[in-house]
């Protein structure tokens, strides 16, 4: 896709209407009471539209509609290739719709539009056609068994899923549910999170476009508190995908544990190391991703790679080059594509990221460099980048995650001490690994307890690689790959008897 000019952005921000309503049975709805609640442009602070905040009663109404739809065959029990081929136009009208989606989102979130475009005008169309090719390509299995009899081993919808989504990542880790879900032929309720819900909203008006028969796909913006959790309670739900923070996760938890025992899916937060060993190069791609890794979505990123552990004898020279590649990122208006850095998504969420910084200093790290921006005095919410130096494990911006644009520097002497460090967390979801021997490489890869080690580079895979987090970052199950499937489907075993017809 080309990228375009501030004005065309701005432009087609001008020309876009917000619709902020419900998305139940296929029609965009009011909540129960006319309930509504504020989304703000983090950039200016200027409120962009009342959005729905659903109640008990609007949570009811989705999931009816979608058990419903389940129910009558209408997508559940439909042929593969007819949902195939409405899942492949889902694609293309996203594709065609991308520069509109991308405008909508980085409005609403704060993120810079370049980094939209490329997510949902390659990213999110690609996922849902990824998915939607797997369909007819999935297959069950026949059991071994004597001449007496026949075992079939099936795979069949899990039901109604509700779907809870994080707001750094608003369409992408949509895509990331949908996908699958409906792939597998399941009805979804979706809830956005409070602060970012309009992307989501127009998609599921793209969706009925598509085909996608009315009840399938539902979404339900609202709190948390209210709309989360009466997801998170009901009893007609089979499944709840969810990606967010490790509290948040374990409520879920006991919300299926309170309610019918639903499946749930976790991936939650990370504290992700990014680990140089002594005989990296430190190159200009290092470099630059080691900054990417720690500042990409302003450091709003579960797999963020903000704790770089790096070899003592190297630490000095490395710091010098981050600061000089941390220096010439562009804070700004997040609708020109020369921003790298947007807003914080909230007000709320800066504060936050502030007090983590504070207790930096106050611990005792070394500040190298520090963005101060003038549009932090300004409406919105700006932070600027900030990297600290001889941090020690036992600092509370070495183990908890900040979700800000804080990059930390830890200075280790050997391989064995840099494990350590790197594994000295509740977390587990990913890793970076810097190192010229492939059987070093291999080695930390093996001995780190996370779902996901990149090496050489900052990656989180593609949408054939599984992502999600060992100990406090997920649950056994997995977004993107094969291996998302699961999550959505239930194994049946018909077995069936047969008599023989001619005597031995």
């Amino acid at each position: 896709m080309t990228v375009q000019t501030a004005a065309h952005y701005h432009a087609i921000a001008g020309r876009i209407t917000l619709s902020g309503r419900a998305f139940i049975d296929g029609a965009f709805a009011a909540a129960s009471g006319g309930a509504v609640m504020e989304t703000v442009n983090p950039a200016t602070g200027e409120i962009l539209a009342a959005v729905a905040h659903c109640q008990t009663a609007d949570v009811d109404r989705a999931v009816a509609a979608a058990r419903r739809a389940f129910r009558d065959g209408s997508w559940s029990r439909c042929a593969p290739e007819r949902r195939k081929a409405v899942l492949l136009r889902l694609a293309g009208l996203i594709r065609v719709h991308s520069e509109e989606l991308a405008v909508l989102e980085s409005l609403d979130s704060g993120k810079p539009i370049r980094d939209c475009l490329k997510e949902i005008g390659t990213e999110v169309p690609d996922t849902i056609q990824w998915y939607a090719e797997l369909i007819d390509k999935s297959f069950g299995k026949v059991a071994p068994t004597g001449e007496d009899a026949l075992a079939l081993i099936t795979r069949e919808p899990i039901g109604v899923v509700g779907a809870v989504l994080p707001w750094n990542f608003p369409l992408l880790m949509a895509a990331w549910k949908l996908g699958p879900a409906l792939a597998s032929g399941c009805s979804v309720v979706v809830k956005p999170a409070e602060q970012t819900s309009l992307s989501l909203l127009r998609l599921a008006e793209l969706s009925i476009e598509a085909g996608l028969p009315a009840g399938v796909l539902n979404v339900v913006p609202g709190l948390g508190e209210t709309t989360g959790r009466a997801l998170g309670l009901h009893m007609d739900i089979d499944a709840v995908a969810f990606t967010g923070s490790t509290d948040v996760g374990r409520l879920f938890l006991r919300y299926a544990a309170d309610s019918n025992l639903k499946t749930i899916g976790l991936e939650m937060g990370g504290k992700s190391p990014f680990i140089v060993l002594d005989d990296a190069e430190l190159s200009p791609e290092l470099i630059d991703n080691a900054v990417m890794s720690a500042f990409w979505n302003g450091g709003q990123n579960c797999s963020a790679n903000m704790r770089q552990i790096v070899a003592r004898s190297r630490q000095e020279e490395y710091l010098h080059r981050i600061v000089e590649r941390t220096s010439e990122l562009v804070i700004g208006d997040p609708l020109d594509p020369r921003t790298d850095l947007g807003p914080m998504v909230t007000r709320d969420h800066r504060a936050r990221v502030q007090g983590h910084i504070e207790s930096g200093y106050r611990e005792g790290a070394r500040c190298a460099f520090t963005g101060d921006t003038p549009l932090s005095e300004g409406p919105g919410s700006f932070l600027g980048p900030i990297v600290f130096a001889d941090l020690s494990p036992d600092m509370g911006i070495a183990r908890e995650e900040i979700f800000g644009p804080v990059l930390g520097v830890l200075p280790v002497d050997d391989m064995e001490q840099a494990l350590a460090l790197a594994d000295a967390s509740e977390y587990g979801l990913h890793a970076t690994v810097y190192t010229r021997d492939i059987d070093r490489a291999l080695s930390v890869s093996r001995r780190l307890a996370c779902g996901t080690v990149a090496i050489n580079g900052f990656t989180e895979g593609d949408i054939k690689t599984p992502f999600g987090g060992y100990r406090q970052s997920g649950s056994l199950s997995r977004d993107k790959g094969t291996e998302a499937m699961a999550q959505y489907l239930q194994t049946k075993t018909t077995w069936i008897a047969i008599r023989r017809p001619f005597a031995d």
